[in-house]
């Protein structure tokens, strides 16, 4: 397991084009596609919670939750093929997963764009996109897939949705078709026929149970009901207001100071474009709907004519992505969502925003303009290019191609400061302080100082296109890329203090060392060179020009550098050469970082993922892999106390991750820093500021004096309003009482009336209860004599019913007992067959088994064999692994001095490719020539019998040269013979050497002298084996040699029916094999005979000139010394004499034995 674990805490970003990228899981939780998964985020707390998608995720493609806010479908693609998966949503926990639908349960190999839940949340619905749309119909508890449709669609993108009651109706919208369908009997019924001209319908949503409002790319919104077209409206494109409410724009005015001119300020001059009605939700009051960038129209039924009509219309903060001036908002409403009680509304745009509206409680707050304002933050989007911290703050910038520098606070979870510029920005570097930024534009690269809520330029400098820089770890310089130089300045004095020139390719990373004495770069020819600032040269070096770099990371104490790029490997450099490398498995490594405690490494891949590794590096595949971005990971830092990962990507999302150790604990560092709070503030911001502070008090001050004088007025006017109204309201009590009274006297008077009423109809009922006692006692009497009567005759029909059983059973009975005897003589007969019948089987099922038994004796036996054969082949393999990894060890050790080698060859390979071209001019020559001897060779068909009677006499010749080829052997052999006896007399020689040895340290004690003598003859002896070692080595090439001309030799014999091409063979072996190498050998024995002479006079002199200093006074010492000396010289004769005789000895001789073996 991985040292460490990562657990994102908090993601900046949201994916575009989803289907129902955004919805409500709770009253203040919204839930939107960020990355390769979702993001959960409380409204109101701001509280995040990211769960990623599944392995290898493309990214998610559809979202959907259910009616009662407990389930959600998610649509995905993960390793290139379709995932649908539903959660379970539980408050305050990450979701669980219930289903998963993966590519074979699926109909369709693509992932569905659009999903929804039926009403009874049982039901699932999804849609795959054009060309070919597939409708499904899933009981997704049960993993029934229910009916499917298909639908032709020319383009666009579809959308479908369940009515709100009724779980078997189903509507369907796209790019020329509007249907409703509705299960029944296992399939999907079309419930509607389309009239008219196909629309483009973009959206659709259902107001009631029989009314769906559809938008069209024409601006069109139209009501269908049951299917039937009732209402439709044509919308006007909108342009925004020109003025904005203070209240409204606080927050653009805080995050936004582009200086952009308004697309409604132009001269009106190009026409507006073609409104489309891009996204529509219902609630309870009507339905809105997007028809222009960045604005979302309300509309509310009217009671009169039954129709919809517009009452709102609200915008998105002014200019707030426009970064090229005479432009429109150009953002795309995508999807709109309400909360559960309707008084929030989310949208989502197409430039990956997302912006929160409340909703009017009454009539009376509601204005014609509003405007929304972030649910969050401004998010970038596009791709995400630099990125970086620093020590002091806990802040982190990041730069990206939407042209735009932002500052995050990682531990408040919040953004600091935004700001937009005219130019792409491909690289940003904080400086330690936390107070300066250094930002490279497409144009220049810029210096800026971060202020309390502005960025302002401090320094321009002329670097174009600046994709690196980085500021030193004291903030004293910083480091710029220009193409494939690196430009060195001072924070200070903004001088250019030193040139870096030595790449060849651009460079693509820097990192300073933590003294920053070091400086490690990379570009993108594989090269990554550790520079001294000091001297401004190049220290060390590793290239690999295979690999194109695209990140680099430094240890703490600039002793490792870890390194990514196109090879799919992890690269650890030290000393010049790569240590160790680990393998990616089939994607690429775009970014990696190292913690401050050198214990952990974060890499992150062009899936998006992030994987985190112990130090030192693992062997086999043993590390953490997060789901993370739906993009390539482009910049990824880890803070100085190692508590934060933060990763950036090409999808324009930000992710904070907080690391833990492997048992859980946060990871702390022995020095806890405290961060600092101070900002940076312009002295004319303040003075601006302090009066703009003077006057308002002095405006409050007035204001006060105003609402004073207003309130007594306005007092004055109340009291007087009161009086005529406590006199109205005296005079209204008085005639009300009066009224009372005369209605109480007329309630006395209906009393009595309808007492005297009641009284009369209670007599009148008891008169009527008695007469119909009397009809119903009489109506009884008559109904009992007929009961009797009945009764005596159903008395008479039983007897004779009776009588009629008893003698239908008799008949019965008889009949029985016949066909018992008959059918029982049947039952015996089949009785006997059956039992024949079954011995039959039994003896069948005997063999059977006897054959089943027997053929799974043989298949256990043979998944023995096999289990064994594997089980051995498993080891082997294991074994073999060990060496290789032992093999590849040595072999990274070997690679460096290769590359040097490489370097050499490379020069080499220069020269051989100038001879390669004159090869190919003369092949082409030789080309033509094939093609005349061609023509020649059918001509000579006739002269074959001739060639023939020319190859016995070859033959023959063979034969005779096979006969010298024994001779030669026998020589050979005799040479080996006298090679062993030489080889006995070197062996004495060695043991009168080291006798000598003992009598020379006998004689040690008498003279110094002999002593320089004795090491003499040691190195001289040294000098013997060394020429023993390279005779064993030219015996090695020699026979690497031997090999090479049988193989020539071979290719020959093929030319035996050509003569000439064979004569022009042997000629070819001979100049290759015996007069060059004649030459080479006798030029080596020149060369060794003379090093042998001039090494034996050396020798000789010094020891003459040792002697006449020595021999007056030793003259018997020396006289036995050299006595010694003189028996070593028929040694050295006898050496010299056998190294001529095996250096002249000739080579033919050898070739001929080489090929006597081959015929053998």
């Amino acid at each position: 397991m991985a040292a460490a674990v990562a657990e994102p805490v908090a993601v900046f970003g949201c994916r575009p084009g989803v289907g129902g990228g955004v919805c409500f899981v709770g009253e203040r939780e919204v839930l939107h596609a960020a990355g390769t998964g979702c993001a959960r985020l409380h409204t109101e707390h701001g509280q995040q919670a990211f769960f990623p998608g599944r392995e290898k995720s493309r990214g998610v493609q559809a979202l959907a939750v259910s009616p009662d806010r407990r389930f959600l479908a998610v649509s995905e693609t993960a390793a290139e093929e379709p995932v649908l998966t539903v959660y379970e949503l539980v408050a305050g926990q990450p979701p669980r997963r219930r289903r998963v639908l993966a590519a074979a349960e699926l109909p369709a190999r693509e992932a569905p764009v659009s999903l929804a839940f039926s009403p009874d949340c049982r039901g699932l619905a999804a849609a795959t996109g054009p060309p070919e749309v597939l409708l499904a119909f899933w009981l997704w508890d049960k993993r029934r897939l229910l009916a499917t449709v298909r639908l032709q669609a020319p383009g666009g993108g579809c959308q479908v949705s369940f009515s709100p009651q009724d779980n078997a109706r189903i509507c369907i919208t796209g790019n020329g078709f509007f249907k409703l369908f509705k299960y029944s009997e296992g399939t999907l019924k079309q419930m509607n026929l389309q009239k008219g001209k196909p629309q483009n319908y973009l959206c659709h949503a259902w107001l009631s149970e029989e009314e769906v409002v559809c938008g069209t790319d024409t601006g069109k919104l139209m009501l269908f009901e049951n299917g039937e077209l009732c209402w439709q409206t044509s919308i006007e494109y909108r342009k925004p207001p020109k003025k904005e409410g203070s209240t409204t724009t606080q927050e653009y005015e805080r995050y936004s100071e582009v200086s952009c001119e308004l697309a409604s300020e132009d001269n009106g001059s190009q026409q507006d474009p073609v409104p489309q009605i891009s996204a529509v939700a219902a609630y309870s009051k009507g339905f809105a709907c997007s028809c222009s960038p960045g604005v979302v129209l309300l509309f509310e039924k009217t009671e009169e004519k039954e129709v919809y009509k517009e009452s709102q219309e609200i915008w998105v903060p002014q200019d707030l992505f426009t970064t090229v001036p005479k432009q429109s908002r150009g953002q795309d409403i995508t999807c709109i969502c309400f909360s559960p009680s309707e008084e929030t509304m989310v949208v989502n745009t197409n430039k990956s925003q997302l912006y929160i509206f409340t909703m009017p409680s009454t009539d009376l707050l509601k204005e014609q303009s509003s405007h929304f304002a972030y649910l969050h933050f401004p998010l970038h989007s596009a791709s995400i290019t630099g990125l970086d911290i620093c020590i002091r703050r806990p802040i982190v910038a990041t730069c990206s191609l939407d042209r735009s520098v932002r500052i995050w606070n990682y531990k408040t979870n919040t953004l600091e400061l935004y700001k937009e510029f005219q130019e792409e920005a491909h690289a940003v570097s904080l400086h330690p302080t936390g107070l300066f930024c250094l930002v490279g534009f497409s144009d220049k690269l810029r210096f800026l100082s971060l202020l309390y809520e502005d960025m302002h330029v401090i320094k321009e400098f002329a670097v174009r296109r600046c994709e690196e820089c980085s500021f030193s770890n004291g903030g004293h310089l910083f480091a710029a890329a220009n193409g494939n130089v690196i430009q060195i300045y001072s924070s200070i004095t903004f001088e250019n203090t030193n040139n870096l020139k030595g790449h060849s390719g651009k460079i693509r990373a820097v990192k300073w060392s933590a003294d920053d004495a070091k400086f490690v770069s990379c570009d993108t020819h594989g090269a990554v060179y550790e520079w001294n600032l000091s001297t401004g040269k190049r220290e060390t070096e590793c290239v690999l020009r295979s690999c194109i770099y695209s990140s680099i990371s430094l240890s703490s104490d600039a002793k490792i550098i870890f390194a990514v790029g196109s090879d799919q490997t992890l690269k650890e450099i030290s000393e010049s050469s790569i240590q160790h490398e680990v393998p990616a498995f089939d994607v690429d490594y775009t970014a990696v970082a190292v913690s401050h405690s050198k214990n952990m490494v974060f890499v992150g891949t062009s899936l998006g993922t992030i994987r985190a590794m112990k130090y030192p590096l693992p062997l086999r595949r043993d590390f953490n892999e997060y789901q993370a971005h739906a993009g390539a990971v482009t910049k990824m830092s880890v803070t100085n106390d190692d508590q934060f990962l933060l990763t950036a990507s090409e999808d324009g999302s930000i992710l904070i991750w907080k690391v833990y150790d492997k048992e859980g604990g946060v990871l702390k560092r022995e020095k806890e820093v405290e961060y600092a709070e101070e900002v940076l503030i312009m002295r004319s911001d303040i003075e601006e500021k302090s009066q703009a502070m003077l006057d308002l008090q002095i405006r409050v001050k007035e204001l006060q004096t105003e609402n004073d004088y207003q309130l007594r007025l306005k007092d004055m006017n109340y009291n007087e309003k009161m009086k005529e109204l406590k006199d109205i309201f005296t005079k209204e009590l008085g005639s009300l009482k009066t009224k009372h009274q005369i209605l109480q006297a007329e309630k006395e008077k209906q009393e009595l009336q309808h007492q005297s009423q009641l009284s009369e109809l209670m007599n009148k009922q008891a008169k009527e209860m008695q007469d119909l006692e009397s009809e119903s006692n009489q109506k009884l009497l008559m109904e009992n004599e007929k009961y009797q009567e009945l009764q005596v005759k159903s008395q008479r029909m039983q007897e004779e019913y009776e009588k009629q059983l008893h003698n239908l059973e008799e008949s019965k009975s008889r009949t029985v007992e016949e066909l018992t005897v008959y059918y029982e003589e049947k039952l015996n007969e089949k009785t006997v067959l059956l039992e024949e019948a079954e011995e039959d089987i039994r003896q069948q099922l005997q063999a059977h088994e006897e054959i089943r038994k027997q053929i799974e004796e043989d298949e256990d036996q043979e998944i023995l064999d096999i289990k064994i054969k594997y089980e051995k082949r498993l080891v082997e393999e294991k074994e073999s692994n060990l060496q290789l990894k032992g093999e590849i060890g040595v072999m990274n050790k070997r690679l460096s001095s290769l590359q040097k080698e490489l370097k050499e060859r490379n020069n080499d390979i220069e020269e051989m490719k100038l001879e390669q071209q004159k090869l190919q001019d003369v092949i082409k020559s030789l080309e033509k020539d094939i093609v005349a001897l061609k023509t020649e060779i059918e001509e000579r068909a006739n002269t074959i019998q001739d060639k023939e009677k020319h190859i016995n006499d070859l033959k023959k010749k063979n034969q005779e040269l096979e006969k010298f080829k024994f001779v030669l052997d026998h020589r050979i052999e005799q040479c080996k013979k006298q090679i062993e006896s030489r080889e006995n007399d070197i062996e004495k020689m060695n043991e009168q050497i080291h006798e000598m040895e003992g009598e020379l340290e006998r004689f040690q004690k008498e003279s110094t002298h002999l002593k320089l003598n004795i090491t003499q003859l040691q190195q001289k002896l040294k000098a013997t084996d060394h020429s023993m070692h390279r005779e064993r080595q030219k015996k090695q090439n020699m026979e690497a040699l031997i090999k090479r001309f049988k193989m020539d030799l071979h290719n020959c014999v093929g030319f035996v029916q050509d003569y000439k091409k064979l004569k022009y063979g042997i000629r070819e072996l001979y100049t290759k094999y015996v007069q060059q190498l004649d030459m080479v050998e006798t030029e080596e024995v020149d060369v060794d005979l003379q090093k042998e002479y001039t090494r034996q006079r050396e020798y000789l002199e010094r020891n003459l000139a040792a002697l006449k200093k020595k021999v007056v006074k030793d003259q018997e010492v020396h006289q036995a010394a050299y006595v010694r000396i003189m028996q070593m010289l028929p040694f050295h004769t006898k050496r010299d004499g056998f190294r001529k005789e095996t250096e002249e000895f000739p080579f033919w001789n050898r070739v001929t034995d080489g090929a006597h073996n081959d015929n053998t």
